[in-house]
């Protein structure tokens, strides 16, 4: 699989101990940042990211901050991306299983370092499911099904 990754400082830490895991694991990586723990505007990183993953270019994408939350907001922001925000395993499958979740957001002063491989491994094994799954997710991309 190619996978985009991506942190703003605080995630920087688990991003760069990721991208070894899943080089391993057989999968192609690619790193849109941060280089350092130096304090970044993750908006920059997270977002063209995103973007590469909506346009098709990468098969998912992983970012990481200090909670994910802010990250997510930011790739959510961008058509076509499903991101979410996991801390631990079954969120992860579900994630997969139920939403077809095409970038995992972490957070690395939320989760422990064990918990880190098990939680993104599940995301990238888990299928989508379809079926009803596949019905809401077109009516979350549909434009005028937001109830008024």
């Amino acid at each position: 699989m190619n996978i985009a990754i991506g942190s703003d400082h605080a995630g920087f830490r688990y991003k760069e101990q990721l991208k070894h895991h899943l080089a391993d694991w057989g999968h192609e990586v690619t790193d849109f940042g941060t280089d350092s723990v130096e304090p970044v505007d993750y908006p920059l990183i997270i977002r063209p990211l995103a973007e590469a993953v909506a346009a098709g270019r990468f098969d998912r994408g992983i970012i990481l901050g200090g909670s994910g939350n802010g990250e997510a907001i930011v790739a959510n922001r961008v058509p076509g991306v499903r991101c979410t925000l996991c801390w631990s395993v079954e969120a992860a499958r579900l994630a997969r299983q139920h939403n077809d979740a095409n970038i995992l957001s972490l957070g690395e002063r939320l989760i422990s370092y064990s918990e880190l491989l098990p939680i993104v491994r599940t995301w990238l094994t888990t299928t989508f499911e379809g079926g009803r799954h596949a019905r809401r997710i077109a009516l979350i991309d549909a434009p005028g099904t937001e109830s008024a």
